[in-house]
């Protein structure tokens, strides 16, 4: 009996850190729970990441928190197998931001901007969000 319990706790706790571990690879973040949004924000992301890569993913979730709070963000590790289909969908081998609407297919390609503005905070929240409302619209 006390064998069965030790498998079965050394079970739960294999299975906890394969879940833990699986989506730590592919994160998909949603900054508030609603069905409702139309577009998608995706980071795409090699395994080591610089400084003005995690500082792009830092602002564009704070853009999305603080304006857009219905937006989904996901990040896709490049490098991961499971996520080549979609690497492969939007062409993406490194790091690139992307708008993006599930439904009519439309993609933004918004790379040249994350990394000439991230130096400027202030500049990288006007522009996403403006980049965003015009997504939208259009």
């Amino acid at each position: 009996m006390k064998k069965q319990i030790i498998t079965s706790v050394t079970a739960i706790f294999i299975l906890l850190f394969t879940v833990y571990t699986s989506n730590a690879q592919n994160k998909k973040i949603t900054t508030a729970t609603s069905n409702s949004a139309t577009i998608e924000v995706i980071q795409f992301h090699s395994e080591h990441r610089c400084i003005t890569c995690l500082k792009i993913e830092k602002l564009t979730r704070a853009t999305l928190a603080n304006s857009f709070p219905n937006i989904p963000f996901t990040l896709v590790n490049v490098e991961d197998k499971k996520n080549a289909k979609k690497a492969e969908q939007f062409e993406a081998t490194g790091t690139a931001l992307f708008l993006y609407n599930p439904k009519t297919g439309k993609k933004k390609d918004l790379t040249d901007f994350a990394f000439m503005k991230a130096g400027d905070e202030k500049k990288f929240e006007a522009e996403l969000k403006k980049y965003i409302e015009d997504f939208i619209k259009s």
